[in-house]
């Protein structure tokens, strides 16, 4: 495959081509995304067998690989219903296969995993890093394991359970963790030091990669073609906001292929109490974030039950981000407590049939406030974004494995 788009920097405007795993517009100063400009305007989705290839013509792709999912979307007959809203669009990343989702990570982070693993040019040697809260190193170990992918993982100890898979995996991935009580950004700072050298390590790149942003995209591509239209809300829950990016600029590009719609989505994307710095920050001071003290950051982590939602520096107010998403959308940032996040999470399993993780029902949550709350229209067209799920049901069908960490001798032995 040729590279059948170009980039953009969003702060500038800037258009350039991709010469290889550009995370930045290497002729601006200032910080901002840069964003892909794929040149096939009106999208040919491919029969679902291609799993998340199928949108391929919006993803900066190098080749396809094996075991991919897509999303998938239905309209929803038992919550929607239940909260009085005609067009609730239920848009579902996980193991569910009686709507056949086949996500065998349960997440949705397998559209980030797949895309950007695909991006990967094929003469690359060096060894992928990742940082993540648990869910993203379970879906990138995955992908990396099958298609022998080298990949270095840094994520926080306390989250090491999330680390499950169906088999063990390859040698050529491996994990090392930041020490017990510490967060998501403790690992990122772990990860930074290898990337350091270039010569054997490159960063996967985060919010700032284009293939994981529009691999994430795919979950809108997903609803609007089920639905016929582009949904007029969008409901997520968030720790960095990148999957709300992401679905902003897919929103953006269906409106260019014209035959699904011409409004932006407002977005309500919500984090878990009390860790909040994305809606702090959106209900005082507009798009500068301060950062949440590493202490504090901690404790409140800790206390949270979706735990994947726990990014103290986030993608908020640099140009591009979710800042600017929800201005551009006239959306709004929410939140649920674990208390209102235990009552959806119960609900939405005996309404729709099937187990969802803490941070869908997040998501869920949020849905319900703003519904009775009466933000939101109920004949309006809703898309509600399970972003994992089916992982109880998972579980029981199947033998678990654990990805362990590793020595840093043994570590070095391996990617000599």
């Amino acid at each position: 495959m040729g590279k059948d788009y170009l980039l953009q920097n969003h702060a500038t405007g800037r258009i350039f081509e991709d010469t290889g795993w550009l995370l930045s517009d290497p002729m601006c100063k200032g910080p901002s995304l840069i964003r892909a400009l794929y040149r096939k305007k009106q999208i040919e989705y491919q029969d679902v067998d291609k799993g998340l290839y199928r949108f391929a013509d919006w993803l900066p792709v190098n080749r396809m690989l094996k075991g991919s999912a897509a999303p998938v979307t239905y309209k929803s007959e038992g919550l929607g219903p239940y909260l009085g809203l005609d067009n609730l669009y239920i848009t579902f990343s996980g193991y569910w296969p009686e709507r056949s989702a086949f996500m065998r990570t349960c997440s949705f982070k397998e559209t980030e995993a797949f895309s950007v693993c695909a991006y990967i040019p094929k003469n690359e040697k060096r060894t992928m890093v990742v940082a993540s809260a648990g869910n993203t190193a379970r879906a990138f170990a995955r992908v990396c394991s099958e298609n022998k992918i080298p990949l270095l993982l840094f994520v926080p100890y306390d989250n090491l359970d999330s680390l499950w898979f169906e088999k063990e995996l390859d040698p050529c991935v491996q994990l090392l963790c930041s020490p017990p009580g510490s967060d998501y950004y403790d690992a990122i700072e772990m990860s930074n030091r290898y990337c350091e050298d270039a010569s054997r390590y490159f960063a996967e790149g985060g919010a700032k990669n284009i293939a994981r942003r529009d691999g994430m995209g795919t979950t809108v591509l997903s609803a609007t073609t089920f639905i016929g239209r582009i949904p007029d809300y969008y409901f997520q829950a968030v720790g960095s906001g990148t999957g709300v990016i992401a679905a902003w600029e897919a929103n953006k590009r269906l409106i260019k292929d014209g035959r699904f719609g011409d409004h932006l989505m407002c977005l309500i994307p919500s984090q878990n109490a009390p860790f909040i710095p994305i809606y702090e920050a959106w209900m005082t001071t507009g798009r500068h974030m301060d950062t949440m003290e590493a202490s504090e950051a901690r404790k409140k982590s800790s206390s949270i039950k979706a735990k994947v939602l726990s990014n103290r520096k986030p993608p908020y107010g640099i140009p591009g981000g979710l800042y600017d998403a929800l201005i551009d959308s006239d959306g709004f940032m929410d939140y649920a407590t674990n208390e209102e996040l235990e009552r959806a999470l119960s609900t939405f399993e005996e309404l729709e049939g099937i187990d969802i993780d803490p941070a869908a029902a997040v998501a869920t949550a949020s849905l319900m406030k703003n519904v009775k709350n009466g933000k939101v229209c109920r004949s309006a067209v809703i898309m509600l974004n399970i972003t994992g799920g089916g992982e109880a049901r998972f579980k029981k069908e199947h033998e678990i494995f654990y990805l362990k960490p590793v020595k840093e001798a043994s570590l070095l032995s391996v990617f000599c």
